[in-house]
Formats: C-alpha cells, structure tokens, sequence
C-alpha cells in the first residue's frame, strides 16, 4: 500500500449499510476488489456492481465460480478466493471480525495484515473489532456506522403463535427440517435455508419467501451472514450447536448476528425463542438490542512463509506460533489436516521430493471438503488427485473424472441424497476451475456446473413438495398469467409457468448466464440462446436505458426484480461497447480533480467521441500529468476535429451508438448509417453528431473517417488513397474537398 493511501475501519452493527457504501466508494475508484465471507453474498454483489457498470467490467472469483472478463475493473470474490496480487485502487474485506474465527480466521487475519489498495483499504465488521484494528494499525480511520432500524426482543414464543414474516433459526438439517414440516402443517408452507445447499437452491428458496409464496423461513445460522431478507423477526429454536469440535452455546455476539437480519433498512425487527428452547439471558437481550458485544480478544493467525522444502518442512512452517500477542495460531484446518495425512502416505512421499512437488501438494490439500462428516474420503481424493498430477503429463486422465463425475449426475432421492451429490459435485466444479490440473477444462467446468445446477433445481423442487402445502402451490399457478403467445420464443416460457416452480429455475438460468451468452440485436431487443427475454426502452438519457420484460405480468416480484437486474447488466454492457469500455462512472467522481471529471462527463454524454471545441481543450490544457496518463491509456485520441477514444471509433462501438441513439430518440435510424463513411442529405435530415457524423454541406462524414480525410488534405495522394479506402464515390470528393478545407481553417 502507498504511503500516502487511506485505511478506513467501517464498523458497526448488522444493518447498517456498511457494504453497499463499501460497494459505492469502490464505484468511484477506476478499479477495485471486495471479499465477501459467502459465495451467495459475493454473486448478490456481483449482480449489483454489474447492473451498474456493466458485465464486461466486473470479474467474479470464488471457489467454484470464476467469471473474468478479458480486462476487469472491478473484483468481486469471496475472501477465500481474493487475488491479492491483482493491482487494484480499492480493496474492502467484509465481515473483517471472522479474524476471531476457528477454522477460517486465518484466512481474513491474512487479508487483514497483507491485502491492499493503492489508495484505499476498507474493513468492514463490528464494533468489537475497534481494540484489535487500533493496535495493529494505529494510523486507520475508524468509521462508526448506526442500525438503520430498532431491534428488540419479544420473549418466546410457540411455533403456533408466530406471525407472518419470521424466521426460525435452528443449528441442525435434521432439526430444521423437522420444524419446516410443523411449519407446513400450521401454516401451509415455508422456505428453507441451509448452508449445504448451492447458491441456485438457497436463492429459489429465498425467492419464494420474497414474493410472498410463502410466510415463513427455516434456517441454520447460513442467515447470519450475507442473506438480505424482508424478515420481521427470528426465533431461535436453540442456544447451542455443534461447531465441528462440540455442542457447546452461542456467544452473544452470534446471536446478535442472526438476530440482525430481523428488519431491514428502516423497518424494526424482533427477536426471541421458541417456547422449546431455553430463554436468552437478560443481559444478552440487552447487549443484542444495544448492540453492545465483547471485544476480540485473539485473531486466528496462520505464517504464510512456507517451507516446500519437504511434506514434513511445510507441516512445521505452518505450525509456527505468530509473534504477537494479539494472534493465536489456527487449531485445525482441512488443508492442514489433509498434509498431515499426505506427509505420513508413502506413495505421496515417494513422489513430494522437489521443491516443486511439495508446492503442489499443498495446492491439491487445499481443495475444499463439501462433504464433511465422511471418514477419510477427502483424504483419498486429495491422494488421487495428487498421484495423478505428480505422474504422466501433470493432467487428470479424462476417463478418471467421468468415473467420479457421472454418478453425480442423478436427480433421483430424497432430499438428504440430493443434498450429498450437490456437497460432492461442488468439489469437482472447484477442481475444473484449476486449468492447469484439467485437459479440457472448459468442458469440465460446463459439465460439472450443469451438474450442479440440475441438483439445485431438482433439490429446490423436492423442498418445495415437502415443505409447501399443495394448496400454496396451487394458488401460486394460478396467481401466473398465462402467457397469450405459446409457440415460438415464448414456448418455453410458457411451459415453466404452468409448472409454477420451475419458473424460479428459469429465471436462475437467465441470472447465471455469462455476458456473453446474451443477444441484443440493432433494435435493442435482448435474448438469451433464442429465448426472447425483453429489450431496451428509452432511459433518462442515451447512457441510461431501461430495460422492459416480454410479458412482465408472468413474473412474481422477487422473479422480477431479479431478471430487471440482470438485464440492466447487459444494458450497461451495451452502453460500454458504444464507448469502448471507457470508465466515465470512475472518473467523474468526487474525488477526482475537476478538469478531468469534465472530459469525463463530456466523454460519458458525448459516447466516447466529442468535439474539440475551445472550452474542452481548456479543459484538456488544465489536467495534471497523472491524469493525462489516464486518458492516454484509455485510448483517448485527439484529432483535428474531435477527440475521441480509441474504442469508440470500431464499427461495433457505431452500431452501439446508432441503436442507442435512435432508441432515446425514439426514431429510426437514417439509410446507411452507421456503415456508410459517408451519406448525402436524400436520407433526410438527422442529428449527425448524436449519430457519430458530422455535416460537410450537403454530406455527412463519420467521424473517423472526416478525422483521416482532414489528415490527409494536404497529400493528394494520400487524400485519394484514403477516399479510395472509404468507398467515397468520385462524384462526392470535390464537395468533401472544399467543406473539409473549410472544417480545418474553423
């Protein structure tokens, strides 16, 4: 991090917008990255970030799920995952308190001592944080953030007796399973949340319960983190759980991060127990709805100064007790234990001699265990994977990952076989995303996550008869509108509204669909692999259309929001393709200097080609070094009669910038443009410089091609080669020639 850069501690109780400040500040920086504690929250705030500036700008990485574009601004990870080593401006890390975690504390202590921006470093977490971030960094900025709403308890309460709109919280499948079904039988249908399910799942699931499908939420504790609900209160129906060492009972702090997600944004929220359960102590009611919680005492630390000199040189470098008082080193953790078993397996040994081999190693250790709980079959993987890739040509063998993956891919069983395979297939979808490990990596990663996702949905469904009362169901359908045409693009539409839940699977696809495989054609109309979805509609201005459903009314509001949203992502795309990629959000911000957010905002209004008039260039004579680096690096060019950005000027970036044009307009584009170099004034009068041309009396000459032309005035030979190289017809030079020379001396 520069000497000079800011590190800023956001910290405060649940509710209080820290993150999406987080997300907005990183907006105003030309590049970024944020860590997030949970897949499921990092894909929401890659939605988020990408509606706002676009897919093409914006990189997701988690352990299973890696979406980066060619030349991402922004990162958007779980923390696990972050590329540390990736230059960024901005770097924020959530929920920075699970420093004090037993398993994955190290993992942000890590983040929390080495990961940077280049100018600003954000953490964000509670208040009981505070003691631990000023010893270590006396310098931070300390930022103290309010509850948006109140948050009190209500006692205890039955099952029978909770209102609309609760949650229950229980620490335990079998026990949240066994309180959704006194649930379906009292109410008529619940939702269901675990941290076992896939994020396609808990996302269906989670979309019933915010339209309104259903009133009621069962949830392990997956809810405390990361999961934005329209939730009025929770009930716990425990005290206690079991960590992965013992039963043992919730400090207040847990329980005040579950009990947070009651209420949200300005609305109050509630919280208490079930009957069943024992009653919250007085004093942690008090301490939750105060939002009073003990300090952190200890930071999880773990050395990141390996030794791959042997198996058994890398197990003590990570046993080295930290130097300072504040950490305690990690007592266990899945990589640590899976080389502990390695290091002691001859045939592993035989072949971790080299440097190399050892590194490696610890790369196939660190594949995550899903499927906790199976007497050492992660261990017999991780053996696997290891012998495979230390033989032979460093690849898995193709027949070995269809003898693993095939099996998966059976949606038959209960809920708790369905949950097994999806546990399983994670392991192989976080596998393909090592490239280096796979021959045919894009083929594993499709077909793992097309795995995946049919168990979600398949998952998803089960839940859904189980849990919801057929008379819910039966409402929900017909609830749908029908949509009036059934054949063609909409056929398929049709069919998951007459399923009732499939919609929801539906709608997941659109979201987990990459930027590349949507369509928008030239009139603005959006598709995904021949599914009509919606198109483009008149924005406030030519930067900002809107986007509008095909047949909206078949969509619940949560369906809604959520396919607005992804659609907003390829409109932001579009946008970006007219200007070539060009920054304009980043560079307008406040904290840039004011001559360079101008051009940006002229940059931005003008997609990416302006004309040079004498004000502009007062603004370009005015710009600081540092910030004619920038644009020269953007591809900004200055010609003799615009200025316009490198990107701007491809036939792509024109037909963007005509589409979007006549969509504001709310006209047709004229006869030939944008293809042509050059119209004559039988297309009709049009507004040439909206459309990327310029008028030389009675022509009108795109912009890069009047830019050559004026280059070349002065060299016949040239002027003739370039009109030859444009398709300018003999009979239109001599008028280009005379109102061209008369452009150049203005």
């Amino acid at each position: 991090m520069a000497s000079n850069a800011l590190l800023v501690a956001e910290l405060g109780p649940t509710n209080t917008g820290k993150t999406w400040r987080a997300i907005e500040r990183m907006l105003e920086h030309d590049s970024g990255m944020i860590g997030l504690p949970l897949r499921l929250l990092a894909r929401e705030v890659f939605d988020r970030v990408s509606a706002r500036v676009g897919e093409a700008r914006v990189a997701l990485v988690t352990g299973e799920e890696k979406r980066v574009p060619p030349h991402p601004s922004y990162w958007v990870c779980t923390v696990e995952a972050m590329p540390v080593g990736q230059p960024v401006d901005f770097l924020a890390v959530d929920e920075i308190q699970l420093c004090a975690h037993r398993e994955r504390g190290h993992v942000f202590s890590d983040r929390l001592l080495h990961a940077r921006g280049r100018r600003e470093t954000w953490f964000l977490g509670s208040e009981s944080m505070r003691p631990a971030l000023r010893a270590l960094f006396p310098d931070v900025t300390f930022r103290r953030s309010e509850r948006l709403s109140r948050l009190t308890s209500f006692g205890a309460r039955s099952l029978k007796g909770l209102p609309p709109r609760s949650a229950v919280v229980a620490f335990s499948t079998d026990r949240v399973y066994e309180l959704a079904q006194a649930l379906r039988e009292l109410r008529g249908g619940v939702a269901v949340v675990l941290g076992g399910l896939s994020p396609r799942t808990r996302n269906a699931q989670v979309a019933m319960y915010q339209a309104g499908a259903v009133q009621y939420l069962v949830a392990t504790d997956a809810i405390g983190m990361g999961l934005n609900l329209d939730l009025e209160r929770i009930a716990f129906a425990s005290l206690s759980k079991f960590d992965g060492f013992e039963q043992r009972g919730l400090s207040v702090d847990e329980l005040g991060q579950i009990a947070g997600r009651a209420g949200r944004h300005l609305q109050d929220g509630q919280f208490g127990t079930l009957t069943s359960a024992p009653a919250l102590d007085p004093r942690d009611v008090s301490a939750i709805e105060d939002h009073r919680f003990p300090e952190v005492q200890r930071l999880v630390w773990r050395s990141v100064d390996l030794d791959f000199a042997s198996p058994h040189a890398l197990l003590d470098s990570l046993s080295v007790a930290p130097g300072r008082v504040l950490f305690s080193r990690v007592e266990r953790a899945d990589d640590f234990d899976a080389l502990k078993a390695m290091a002691s397996d001859d045939a592993v040994a035989a072949l971790a001699t080299a440097r190399e081999r050892v590194a490696l190693l610890w790369e196939v250790c660190r594949i995550p265990d899903f499927r906790k709980g199976l007497l050492g079959e992660h261990s017999r993987l991780v053996k696997d994977v290891f012998l495979q890739l230390a033989k032979g040509d460093g690849r898995l063998q193709e027949d070995w990952l269809h003898q693993k993956v095939a099996p998966l891919d059976d949606l038959k069983g209960d809920l708790h076989s369905l949950t097994a395979r999806l546990e399983a297939i994670r392991t192989w979808t976080y596998i393909s995303h090592r490239s280096e490990w796979v021959s045919d990596a894009t083929h594993w990663q499709q077909k793992t996550r097309a795995i995946e996702d049919a168990l979600g949905d398949a998952l998803h469904q089960r839940l859904v008869e189980r849990f919801v009362a057929r008379s819910a169901q039966s409402a929900r359908r017909r609830g749908s509108v029908v949509v009036p045409n059934a054949s063609g693009p909409f056929a398929q539409l049709a069919r998951f509204v007459e399923t009732g839940p499939d919609l929801d699977a539906f709608v997941q696809r659109v979201v987990d669909a990459r930027s590349d495989e949507f369509h928008v054609d030239g009139w603005g109309h959006l598709s995904l692999e021949g599914e009509a979805l919606g198109k483009l509609v008149r924005g406030s201005d030519r930067r900002t259309p809107g986007v509008a459903l095909v047949d909206g009314d078949v969509w619940n509001g949560g369906q809604r929001a959520r396919l607005e949203r992804r659609l907003a992502a390829c409109a932001r795309d579009v946008v970006a393709e007219a200007m070539g990629g060009f920054p304009a959000e980043a560079l307008t911000s406040e904290g840039r200097a004011a001559p360079l957010r101008a051009i940006a905002w002229r940059f931005a209004r003008g997609l990416g080609i302006v004309p040079s008039d004498a004000a502009f260039l007062e603004q370009v004579r005015l710009l600081d070094p540092e910030s004619h680096r920038r644009l020269d690096e953007l591809g900004v060019r200055q010609g003799a009669r615009f200025l316009a950005l490198e990107g701007a000027m491809t036939a792509a970036a024109f037909e963007r910038r005509a589409m979007l044009t006549a969509l504001f307009d709310g006209g047709a584009r004229p006869a030939g443009v944008p293809g042509a170099a050059v119209v004559g004034r039988e297309v009709g009068e049009f507004d040439a410089r909206a459309f990327g041309y310029e008028w030389l009396g009675p022509v009108a000459v795109r912009v890069d091609a009047l830019e050559a032309i004026l280059a070349a005035l002065s060299d016949r030979r040239m002027l003739e080669r370039t009109f030859d190289f444009l398709g300018v017809e003999p009979a239109m030079r001599g008028v280009i020639v005379k109102h061209a020379n008369s452009a150049r001396r203005r």
